[in-house]
């Protein structure tokens, strides 16, 4: 919409100025008729008013587009969300699992031992008091010398069988402590597989989420399309409405002239962003996460990708990511930046910018500075994070079928606070 403001005041002045520039004059141009006038004034009117509500309708095609695709990201992070908690459900499951076979298996060995205690003492019971004699076993009391002799075997019999018992009586203890063991592990295993099962549904939710988020991607695709036949029919019907009123060559020429310009105009704003971007001030560790962020400049966006170590392949979100072919590109999405970025001073971080957020102290977001993440939501929602780079400029992983990009900073849609980590 700026580039057609600039046109249009561009050819507007130029034809203000039209007779005073210093250029060879042109042929002379037909001397129209006051009707021709008046009717070439009249629908220029009529394509000025066309303009306009072209205009108006592009205004609102990009806010549609900005929010579907504020909606797609937000169900994309959910999706991250879902990811990562699963895993952790996941992984406490198996542990659990793990803790209560050694539990059983604790608990079956004390009860064999048991069953060999109580046959062990029932051979001791029956060669001590075998054929009915109830001084033990007669091999044990042979060669008594004397009455008190005798007495003393059979009070050490006594006491050998009194010693079983105990030890019998211990391993019962030991086993009853290894049964409640076992089924306390069986109760923590029951509530993680709980935890897994709600983990597995919230991630089911998500999957759903992004079924729906394949229609937000039509209709924001539909929109861009639609966005942009309006910006074309609105530069067209400009177009001609300037060159019914001012004459085709010299709109022609005035064209060109504001094209060059502009395009000059553009290469010496892209110069002076990135140059700025890489030249901005930044004590220590903010400079060297700074400086890992824009050695990734012009990788793919990949969903789903990016660690510690470099970009990675893109993973299947059955939506927007996939039919940008994400699942096939070595790359970023927004949050994986941030892992690789802050990995360069040992900084480890979560595959999701919700979590990203609670990572460091928040500060407000116009004390913002260099180092600092910067978020966007949708309905108090963290869907997006880039890192700020000073100079109201940031560097981030956009969206499906972008590139990493230094950009201006966005506050549509930002949050009112700043993560800073370092």
């Amino acid at each position: 919409m700026t580039g057609l403001r600039i046109v249009a005041a561009s050819l507007l002045l130029a034809a203000s100025m039209g007779a005073g520039t210093a250029v060879a004059a042109p042929p002379p141009p037909p001397n129209p008729s006051d009707d021709q006038l008046s009717g070439s004034q009249a629908e220029a009117n009529s394509k000025a008013t066309r303009v306009g509500q072209l205009t108006s309708e592009v205004a609102q095609a990009e806010a549609l587009l900005a929010q579907l695709q504020a909606e797609v990201e937000l169900k994309m992070e959910d999706a991250n969300r879902a990811l990562v908690d699963l895993q952790i459900a996941q992984d406490a499951a198996a542990q659990a699992q793990a803790d209560a076979v050694a539990a059983k298996a604790a608990a079956d060995s004390a009860g064999q031992e048991i069953v060999d205690a109580r046959k062990a003492l029932d051979e001791f019971a029956a060669g001590s008091y075998k054929q009915g004699m109830t001084l033990g076993s007669l091999s044990a009391f042979l060669g008594s010398k004397s009455p008190d002799d005798l007495l003393a075997r059979a009070q050490l019999l006594e006491a050998v069988g009194s010693s079983q018992l105990d030890a019998l009586d211990g391993l019962e203890v030991a086993r009853t402590e290894k049964a409640n063991l076992d089924s306390a592990a069986r109760e923590a295993l029951d509530l993680a597989n709980q935890k897994q099962a709600a983990a597995l549904s919230a991630k089911q939710a998500a999957d759903a989420a992004m079924a729906a988020a394949q229609h937000a991607q039509n209709n924001q695709a539909a929109a861009t399309q639609q966005l942009l036949a309006r910006k074309t029919a609105a530069e067209s019907e400009l177009v001609n409405a300037q060159t019914n009123a001012a004459g085709l060559q010299d709109q022609r020429q005035r064209y060109l002239d504001w094209l060059a310009i502009k395009q000059a105009e553009e290469a010496a704003q892209n110069h002076a962003s990135l140059s700025g971007a890489v030249a901005l001030p930044a004590p220590g560790d903010a400079r060297t996460v700074i400086d890992r962020a824009l050695s990734q400049l012009g990788v793919p966006y990949a969903w789903g990708g990016g660690n510690a170590h470099g970009p990675t392949r893109g993973i299947r979100d059955g939506g927007v990511a996939d039919a940008h072919g994400d699942y096939a590109k070595v790359g970023f999405d927004c949050s994986g930046l941030m892992i690789y970025a802050f990995a360069a001073v040992g900084k480890s971080l979560p595959h999701y910018s919700g979590y990203q957020a609670t990572m460091g102290r928040r500060v407000p977001l116009s004390q913002k500075a260099p180092g600092d993440m910067l978020f966007w939501a949708t309905q108090g929602r963290i869907h997006h994070v880039a890192l700020y780079l000073g100079d109201n400029k940031m560097v981030e992983a956009p969206f499906s079928g972008a590139y990493v990009r230094v950009t201006s900073v966005r506050y549509d849609g930002i949050v009112g606070f700043a993560t800073r980590v370092l």
